[in-house]
Order: C-alpha cells, then sequence, then structure tokens
C-alpha cells in the first residue's frame, strides 16, 4: 500500500500524506465551555498514551467544561492541568488510555523553508490538513497576557480560527510547533509557538501545575554567530542571543544592557538561543545577582544583573 501511495503521489504530496497519516489520529477538537465565554472550539495534540495534550491558552480561558474528542469517534472529558497565557499554551488531561499520540520534534533544529504541515479543526471541520514552509525563525508576538513571546516560528501553512491549538509538523511526522495565531490583515502570515518552548512549559505545569519564572524585560531575537566569530570566541555553540530592546527600569537596562548586544553565556551556562535563556531564567533566580557574557561591538564584557519575579 505504501508503494502504490508512493506511486501515485509526488515527493511534496507523499511528505504531507505521512505527516498528516503519524499525526492526524492524534488531533483532538477541543470545546470549551463557561459561564461568561461563549462556547469556543479549538484544536489540541494528544502527545502521551495516557491523555496529556497541549493546545492554546486562549482556547480553554475561562472554561467551566472542557470536551474533547478524536478523529476516531470518541468523546472524552478533560480537566486542566493548568495553563501559561504567557506562552499562550495550557495542558489538559483526557479521561482515556491507549490514546493515539504524537511525538515531538525540535524547534531549535527548524531552517527557514523547511516543509511543514499544520493539522488542525479549522471552522468545527475535524481533521483538516495545510502545508505550507518555514517563512521565517525567531519572531516575537504579544500573547493576550500582554507578554512577549520569544523565539516563535513564522509560517505560511493556512490557518483559520479553530486551527488554535493545533500542532505544526515536520515531514517526518514530528510535532514542531503549536499553532496559536494568524496575522488578521494577511492570511499567509501565521504563527506557532516552538516545541522546545512547549514541552518546557508542558513539563513545567505537570509538575507544579503553573510556570514560575524570572524576567530580564528585553526583546530579543536568536542568532547564529559566523565561524570566524566561533574561532576567535573558541565557541563550540554557534546559536546566540541577540538584545533588539532593553525596557526602560527593568533589569536588563539596569545591568546595561544595550540594542544589538549578543548574549553568549547566562549564569555560566552558554546560552543558543532565546528557548535557552527562558529555560534558565528559572524562578529561583528572581532577585539574585547573575554573571552574563556578552559580545559588544566585537569585544567581550562580563556583566551582572539581577532577574525580577515574572508575575
Amino acid at each position: 500500500m505504501q508503494g502504490a501511495v508512493e506511486e501515485i503521489f509526488d515527493p511534496y504530496s507523499a511528505c504531507v500524506e505521512r505527516a498528516f497519516e503519524r499525526v492526524g489520529p492524534a488531533v483532538a477538537s477541543v470545546m470549551a465551555i463557561g459561564p461568561k465565554r461563549r462556547p469556543g472550539q479549538g484544536s489540541g495534540v494528544v502527545f502521551t498514551p495516557d491523555g496529556y495534550l497541549l493546545t492554546n491558552s486562549h482556547v480553554v480561558a475561562g472554561a467551566e467544561t472542557l470536551e474533547v474528542s478524536l478523529p476516531d469517534g470518541r468523546a472524552l472529558r478533560a480537566d486542566l492541568v493548568g495553563d501559561d497565557p504567557g506562552t499562550d499554551l495550557a495542558l489538559l488531561r483526557l479521561y482515556g488510555s491507549g490514546l493515539p499520540h504524537a511525538q515531538f520534534g525540535s524547534s531549535a533544529a527548524l531552517k527557514v523553508g523547511q516543509l511543514v504541515v499544520a493539522i488542525g479543526n479549522p471552522l468545527g471541520y475535524q481533521a483538516t490538513v495545510t502545508a505550507g514552509i518555514v517563512s521565517a525563525l525567531g519572531r516575537s508576538l504579544r500573547a493576550q497576557s500582554g507578554r512577549l513571546i520569544e523565539s516563535v516560528i513564522q509560517t505560511d501553512a493556512p490557518l483559520n480560527p479553530g486551527n488554535s491549538g493545533g500542532p505544526l509538523v515536520d515531514a517526518r511526522g514530528l510535532v514542531v510547533g503549536i499553532n496559536t495565531a494568524m496575522a488578521g490583515w494577511a492570511p499567509g502570515i501565521c504563527f506557532a509557538i516552538g516545541i522546545d518552548t512547549a514541552a518546557d512549559v508542558a513539563q513545567q505545569l505537570m509538575r507544579d501545575g503553573r510556570v514560575r519564572r524570572s524576567r530580564l524585560r528585553l526583546a530579543a531575537q536568536s542568532i547564529t554567530l559566523d565561524r570566524r566569530t566561533l574561532r576567535v570566541l573558541d565557541r563550540a555553540h554557534a546559536g546566540a542571543v541577540q538584545v533588539q530592546e532593553a525596557e526602560a527600569g527593568g533589569p536588563a537596562a539596569r545591568a546595561g544592557l544595550l540594542k544589538g548586544d549578543i548574549i553568549l553565556d547566562f549564569a555560566g551556562e552558554a546560552v543558543s538561543g532565546v528557548d535557552s535563556l527562558h529555560r534558565l531564567l528559572t524562578h529561583d533566580r528572581a532577585g539574585t545577582r547573575v554573571p552574563i557574557r556578552i559580545l559588544r561591538t566585537g569585544k567581550l564584557r562580563e556583566l551582572e544583573l539581577s532577574p525580577e519575579a515574572d508575575g
């Protein structure tokens, strides 16, 4: 059967078909019902056989009851384990076992131009697939909480209302992002939270029911250092973080960070991108002095800053 599929489909179509075949059964429709909100419908992806599901925070916000249905026809009750409006992610637990589930890939390994597939339930039509490419990496997106979500994936895989919370999948059928938004004025510009961030948030929600973190109050983007710079620095990691803006009065600005500074290390650990910096900004670091190493106009500098509690 697989050979027949490959003969019928061109290579592009075959990749999309395989990705959908692998992940589609784990993509759920999420219905949120609450007294202070209209019934809302979104998508989610089951990633463990015992029923943990990732979706968007804005899909489940204010819900009193959550109803989840799978493509195989099963309707399941779900509980909210926790949500993190700061990354627009939420974790649900379904009442079921042996459930179809997807596997996570790595958003850090994505390349611009790479094929990606969005799976969800747009406008109530279950298990719909669209395809496109990674248009850009390292975007910033303002969450409904007001927090700036960093290291967001931009794609032209079309999204519609109801796609929110569904998976963005690579050609191997691995989840590389959680679809979250589209630019209303430009339907070809859509966004997904990188799965590296989503996996870290899910782990914290499983453990604590909430995400606690510290923050620097800066806007930044992941960059790749050139080979010459790597040789001069004798650095193994090509990734780093470039400061775009340091908010006045915030920890980054107080420490003297400037636009264009490149953060190489934080608390003695190499920073390979925005996601890795976020993981290092743990709640226990709030109010403590942390050493950082930066590159400014080609020169290394050592600074200290004190992250503040995020909420």
